[in-house]
């Protein structure tokens, strides 16, 4: 008996504080095994002594024996009723009023159980019940069958482990049979359920008992096999990834496969998922130009422009020749140059004077010259000759060769000055085309000059 009640200590301190659940279509089978103790009814009209009798005095000691003696085995039926069945064994070394030693008893016990909670509301922890049912007993040889009538309960520690405690009346149709009180206390195991959807997981434990599924996912499906459970999968047919709440992204470019244009190709968010590898805005599918940059309008392709004059031969009305884009493309109209500039000409070209004998200017003769450029670049279609002319003093050959240089000398500066030196050319005349004569001071000084002369107007 002291190693039952240190056995009883021991189950009570390593209860745990966990949610519990009665006996019920989630955990349909309890088996428990225990010690038993029997009184025989003393029969007396005294109610004292009936009680006396139920609880027990010094026989209970007397009556128990120091192992477990008792076995049960429940299945849960429906709406609270529970059928168990039992066996039990003892020694009586008490019977009644007669002393005799170490009587042999043992019964097989039927017994509907009805749980209180089912009218009185779930404790979950505790579980009171009434019950009856039939026996077969037998004491000290002599057996008879019974009726069964009592109460008890279950103590639940956690999900699966409990203590029971059961008292009943057994009561003989015999006249040589023996009314008994039984009593016993035991420890419980309960265990099993009702499995809906067939995936090994209780329905009480499974959060989808109609949809067979995973443990991990609390019986919820993955049917993709993906990690990510159905209820929370955007793809639940399709293997995908977390970040894309289940759904396949198999370029890898962060949009899913669904809403990808180019599934298979890494792309950009811009293009719905298509690459653009000019950055031009026409995915590359659609770019008739994948690797060049141009607008939509022409397929992705850049514009032409055959003279390179910066104007697009779709917008230049003289896509072969260079002009500004003011003129769409053309160029323009250059105009011709006048009577009154070819003057203007002659009279500046009066006025260049040189150094004696020399190729260098004398002071003031830049300024004509800018002159002579500024009308020759007023007029960009017009060509010129410059010719230089010298008296007759000296050789005629020194004179042919310093006109000349004079003339290039002239034609060198306006070509420095923006006058392009395909528009110009230079000729010496030396003394042979005098304007004046040469028996003067004044004659030979009109003859030593430069001309501008207008070829191509």
């Amino acid at each position: 008996m002291k190693r039952l009640k240190l056995a009883v200590i021991a189950l009570f301190t390593l209860a745990t504080m966990s949610n519990v659940n009665a006996q019920d279509e989630n955990n349909p089978w309890v088996v428990g095994f225990g010690v038993n103790t029997v009184d025989v009814r003393v029969y007396s009209d005294n109610i004292g002594t009936v009680l006396e009798d139920y609880i027990g005095t010094s026989e209970w000691g007397d009556n128990t024996l120091p192992s477990i003696s008792r076995i049960s085995a429940e299945k849960y039926l429906n709406d609270g009723f529970t059928l168990q069945l039992s066996g039990s064994l003892n020694k009586l070394s008490t019977i009644v009023t007669t002393d005799d030693a170490d009587a042999l008893y043992w019964s097989v016990d039927a017994f509907v159980k009805y749980d209180l909670n089912n009218l009185f509301g779930e404790t979950a922890w505790f579980d009171p019940y009434v019950g009856v049912g039939g026996a077969y007993q037998e004491l000290d040889g002599n057996g008879d069958g019974v009726l069964t009538g009592g109460l008890g309960f279950n103590t639940w520690f956690n999900d699966n482990l409990g203590l029971n405690f059961q008292s009943v009346y057994k009561h003989g149709f015999e006249d040589t049979g023996r009314d008994v009180f039984q009593h016993s206390v035991g420890v419980v195991f309960k265990f099993g359920g009702k499995d809906t959807d067939g995936d090994k997981i209780y329905d009480k434990d499974d959060a989808c008992p109609e949809t067979p599924g995973l443990a991990e996912f609390n019986g919820c499906p993955d049917t993709d096999g993906d990690g990510i459970k159905d209820s929370e999968d955007a793809c639940p047919n399709v293997a995908g990834l977390a970040s894309m709440n289940g759904c396949p992204d198999t370029d890898g470019d962060g949009i899913k496969d669904s809403a990808d244009a180019c599934p298979t190709v890494a792309g950009t968010r811009a293009m719905k998922g298509c690459p653009d590898a000019d950055g031009d805005g026409v995915a590359d599918g659609s770019d008739k130009c994948p690797k060049v940059a141009g607008p939509a309008s022409n397929g992705g392709c850049p514009w032409a422009d055959t003279d390179k004059d910066g104007v697009f031969d779709k917008d230049d009305k003289c896509p072969k020749v260079v002009g500004p884009a003011s003129n769409n493309g053309c160029p323009e109209a250059k105009p011709v140059i006048t009577d009154v500039a070819v003057a203007e000409l002659k009279t500046f070209a009066r006025t260049i004077l040189f150094n004696t004998g020399k190729t260098t200017f004398k002071p003031g003769v830049v300024e004509t010259l800018n002159g002579i450029a500024k009308i020759m670049g007023d007029y960009p279609n017009a060509t010129f000759v410059i010719e230089g002319h010298t008296d007759s003093q000296g050789r005629n050959s020194t004179n042919m060769s310093l006109s000349d240089r004079r003339a290039n000398a002239v034609m060198n500066y306006l070509s420095s000055n923006g006058v392009s030196s395909s528009r110009m050319s230079a000729v010496g005349y030396g003394e042979d085309s005098p304007i004046d004569t040469n028996a003067t001071r004044a004659g030979r000084a009109n003859n030593r000059r430069v001309e501008v002369r207008v070829t191509n107007k």
